[in-house]
């Protein structure tokens, strides 16, 4: 209904539908109102806009963080309704006042709002409206302001001087929150900078942070060395940045923090790809091996899930000759996530080494972990051996796999025969009709006979998963029976899950006639 007459002839009706709306108790009206700010906006006109609208919302003093957050989103996209770029610097005022908001994401909205303001503003409203607000939130009594400030890349070559020197302030504030964001977003201000500041004022920078006082800022600023190693050709960032980054790596890889050393594992293996092999090869793989034996689970987790980059630079052999023997160690880590971590590494490994890479030692941690304590290890155990046939084929699969899947369906633990079938589920589609009817099958129809209820009508799922696999006459002849001895079991479960499967045969059979 407002929206309507805003259209009509009462162009004062729209701002006072807002302004009652801003102020009603109940939040969802008050976010619809900021949400249909452009209609509004196109209502009023671009100078009552300007002149009404703007002015009244740098005032709003909603207390909800949904509405400033909306707010903030809405006015980032605004340029178009307040007359174009020459006025764009009328929506800074109430993107400041946003700013230094308490609540983190209404300030980072506000801070991306006003990026992209700043980004289509012409350069003389840059000096005059944008650089001024810059220095105006880096100089703000109450952090949060500051905290904001840090987010900005920059301007034109003219402003830049300034804003290093605001930058630079930000990084040695008292408040440590200052400190982190500084630390947090020094890439993003480093790719404004001319390359001759890079390796003096940028790196200067970089320096301090890395040997701030507060783990957390010490955290971000290991985080950032990647980016700013990107910004450098090859060779300055082995000359410029390599040493920094190896010297405080030595540190930060005994620094009493976890959280920093787990920082620290996900962005060394990231530099990988910027510095190149030799230097990878002599200077940061000591550190990965270093790292790979962190007695926090995290940060060996962290050098694990980055090893493809690492691949990629020196080579699958002499990450191989390197790396193996500590991933071995690994896959019996006492730390699940670990383990999991491994196994989910090994078919990428598997894919990048051949057939060769699975020796004794490697396919005999395959079948440890199907008996793992963890029901996720052994779930991804059971799938491991999936995607191993599925990259070396059935053939190879039937020789180093099935055999030793099967050995154990009389293992004395029922979780286990259980997983045995789970495996077998996963693999028959892989292995093909023949494998599964003269080796899966006649393991299924005898585990039909457990004396654990669970077993049993896993194997009913497991026939009826077969159905597809095996050729009509195996299901006429062995898979129906041993459905219709199970569902006659005592088991409640076990008879439903067999007589689903019964469904299932005959509706295929109505199927194919």
């Amino acid at each position: 209904m407002g929206i309507r007459m805003a259209m009509v002839d009462e162009p004062l009706y729209p701002i006072a539908v807002l302004i009652d709306e801003l102020k009603n108790d109940d939040i969802q009206l008050r976010l619809n109102s900021i949400r249909r700010l452009s209609t509004i906006a196109r209502a009023l006109g671009e100078e009552r806009t300007r002149k009404e609208l703007i002015p009244f919302l740098s005032e709003n003093s909603d207390d909800d963080d949904e509405v400033l957050l909306a707010m903030a989103g809405e006015l980032g996209v605004f340029i178009p309704y307040v007359g174009g770029i020459e006025h764009a610097h009328v929506l800074l005022s109430p993107l400041e006042s946003l700013c230094a908001v308490e609540e983190t994401c209404v300030r980072e909205k506000a801070v991306d709002s006003l990026c992209k303001i700043g980004s289509q503003m012409r350069e003389s409203d840059l000096v005059d409206s944008f650089v001024p607000l810059v220095k105006s939130l880096a100089a703000g009594e109450w952090f949060a302001a500051r905290v904001s400030a840090c987010a900005y890349q920059g301007c034109s070559d003219a402003l830049k001087t300034e804003l290093r020197s605001t930058y630079s302030l930000l990084c040695r504030d008292d408040m440590p929150m200052v400190r982190r964001a500084a630390a947090s977003n020094l890439g993003k201000f480093a790719t404004t900078v001319e390359a001759t500041y890079l390796n003096t004022e940028i790196m200067t920078m970089f320096d301090d942070l890395t040997k701030d006082d507060q783990d957390s800022v010490r955290l971000l600023a290991v985080e950032g060395c990647a980016a700013l190693g990107k910004l450098l050709e090859p060779q300055d960032c082995v000359a410029r940045i390599l040493p920094v980054i190896v010297n405080f790596s030595q540190e930060l890889s005994s620094d009493s923090s976890q959280h920093v050393r787990s920082a620290l594992a996900s962005v060394i293996m990231g530099m990988a790809p910027i510095l190149g092999k030799d230097s990878t090869i002599e200077h940061l793989l000591p550190i990965f091996l270093s790292l790979l034996k962190d007695e926090f689970p995290d940060v060996r987790l962290n050098i694990i899930s980055k090893l493809d980059q690492v691949n990629q630079v020196i080579g699958i052999d002499l990450l191989s000759q390197s790396l193996l023997p500590a991933i071995v160690e690994l896959a019996e880590d006492r730390h699940w996530r670990v383990r999991l971590a491994i196994i989910e590494y090994v078919p990428l490994l598997a894919s990048q080494l051949g057939i060769g890479f699975f020796d004794d030692k490697l396919g005999a941690l395959c079948m440890q972990w199907l008996q793992d304590k963890v029901y996720s290890i052994r779930e991804a155990a059971a799938n491991n051996l999936k995607r191993l046939a599925e990259e070396f084929g059935p053939e190879w699969a039937m020789q180093h796999l099935v055999p030793q899947v099967l050995d154990m369906v009389n293992n004395p633990h029922y979780l286990h025969r259980m997983m045995v079938l789970r495996a077998i589920s996963l693999m028959a589609p892989v292995m093909g009709s023949e494998i599964t009817c003269s080796k899966f099958l006649p393991v299924v129809i005898e585990a039909a006979k457990d004396r654990v209820p669970n077993v049993k009508f896993n194997v009913a799922k497991l026939l009826q998963s077969l159905i597809p696999i095996v050729d009509q006459s195996v299901v006429d002849k062995t898979i129906r029976q041993c459905l219709v001895d199970l569902s006659e079991d005592p088991d409640v479960d076990v008879r439903y899950f067999a007589n689903q499967a019964l469904r299932s045969i005959d509706a295929t059979a109505v199927t194919q006639s």
